[in-house]
């Protein structure tokens, strides 16, 4: 019912999973945990069900994935899951953990579902544990979750319907994180982005990174970003609070350390098998690997400098996040309030993006950011859906009207009104 992090295997424990568990039998820097296995899933959703021909729908339970998400949601966890997971904990220490999905399909070189399914941090004790996991289970049915798996025609097929493992590992108090991509050709750079505290401020996009780039030298050049808020555990919370002054723009790791991060990305790519989209942390001066996915698509080169001749004089400028150009009409959108007013063909221009805007990536022709940077979700779910992506442009929606047309260069970083 529950298999140790250091033997889990893709076909048993997801795809995340198995890549933790082939770092820590190479002895790489992975937080030790444990993970509840696809069969957990199986027999706590009851599931022996076949897939019908319509993605996302399921014989044996009515209504397609609503229903399934609320049976998840209301049925009782049988006590030996609970019992196993408060001995697994109990070997861990009872510290801390982070829940994080590892579902069939995910982290894949075709798909990534980045940010789709729930994670948990600074999660404690068995009974929160265990509805950590059942919201993580209850994740794979949810809207945008069904809705990436049909985009990225990864429909819930007989031979691959959707199943969920579980990840458990010690929590991190991380004083800097970040994610990094190691190249396909081993000749280029790695690419680095780095803030304070906890991770989701990266890959969720609500803080612009510092950007490095590890040349196969070790030579080092960084752009380093004002970042102006950091997410931290306090207790059992997390906590968003501001960045000191004299820290928001102080580069958050040495050259060294982006050298040997990047020297560490190596390793792991050698290990796994091509280039990888790494999460990672240092936390009491150590540096960890959280978790490590083929990357999906191809980086959009670093941005020029600004007043570059190729620049448009008038155009405002952020960090390249997904290749292309695409001209149609700004959106401005702050929250949920605003997905009704978006139509196909629109720009997406917001504050940053979270995972539950997925589905508006499905049907707009590019989107532009305040914050974020290239490595995080939302850039990635735009190179997997070809869309060009513009990211971090400081205030986006009050320059840019709601309305207007405007032209998205997602590869040379900039953003153009029609009239100027």
């Amino acid at each position: 019912m529950i298999v140790p992090l250091a033997e889990a295997v893709a076909e048993t424990c997801g795809g995340k999973a198995g890549a933790l568990g082939a770092m820590l039998r190479a002895g790489l820097p992975v937080p030790g945990g444990f993970v509840v296995p696809f069969a957990a899933y199986l027999d706590a959703a009851h599931l022996g069900a076949v897939p019908d021909p319509e993605p996302g729908r399921f014989t044996g339970e009515p209504d397609g994935p609503g229903a399934m998400r609320r049976a998840i949601e209301t049925r009782p966890l049988h006590p030996a899951l609970i019992g196993a997971l408060g001995r697994a904990l109990d070997e861990l220490g009872d510290p801390p953990v982070a829940v994080r999905s590892s579902a069939a399909g995910e982290d894949t070189a075709q798909a990534s579902a980045a940010g789709q399914y729930e994670s948990f941090l600074a999660v404690h004790g068995a009974d929160r544990v265990a509805e950590a996991v059942r919201a993580c289970w209850a994740s794979l049915f949810s809207p945008r979750a069904v809705g990436y798996r049909r985009a990225s025609r990864r429909g819930d097929r007989p031979s691959g319907a959707p199943r969920m493992a579980v990840i458990v590992q010690r929590h991190l108090d991380a004083e800097a994180s970040g994610v990094m991509f190691t190249p396909a050709d081993p000749d280029d750079a790695t690419r680095i982005e780095a803030s304070w505290g906890l991770g989701p401020g990266v890959v969720g996009g609500t803080v612009t990174p510092d950007a490095y780039l590890v040349a196969v030298d070790g030579s080092v050049t960084r752009t380093v970003a004002d970042k102006r808020t950091r997410l931290d555990r306090r207790g059992t919370r997390l906590v968003t609070r501001a960045v000191p002054v004299p820290a928001r723009n102080r580069s958050t790791i040495d050259d060294a350390t982006a050298a040997r991060l990047a020297g560490l990305g190596r390793d792991v790519a050698a290990l796994l098998g091509g280039a990888q989209d790494i999460e990672w942390a240092i936390a009491g001066g150590r540096t960890w690997i959280l978790q490590a996915r083929p990357v999906t698509a191809a980086l959009p080169p670093p941005a020029p400098p600004s007043g570059a001749p190729d620049v448009p004089a008038a155009a405002l400028t952020g960090t390249p996040g997904s290749r292309g150009t695409a001209t149609g009409t700004a959106r401005i959108v702050r929250g949920p309030g605003d997905f009704a007013r978006v139509r196909p063909g629109d720009i997406l221009v917001c504050p940053f993006t979270d995972p539950a805007w997925t589905p508006l990536l499905r049907i707009a022709a590019g989107v532009v950011t305040e914050t974020g940077g290239v490595l995080s979700h939302a850039a990635i779910v735009a190179r997997e859906h070809a869309i060009p992506a513009v990211l971090g442009v400081p205030d986006a929606t009050g320059r840019l009207c709601d309305g207007t047309v405007i032209t998205v260069d997602g590869t040379d970083g900039t953003v153009t009104a029609a009239n100027a």
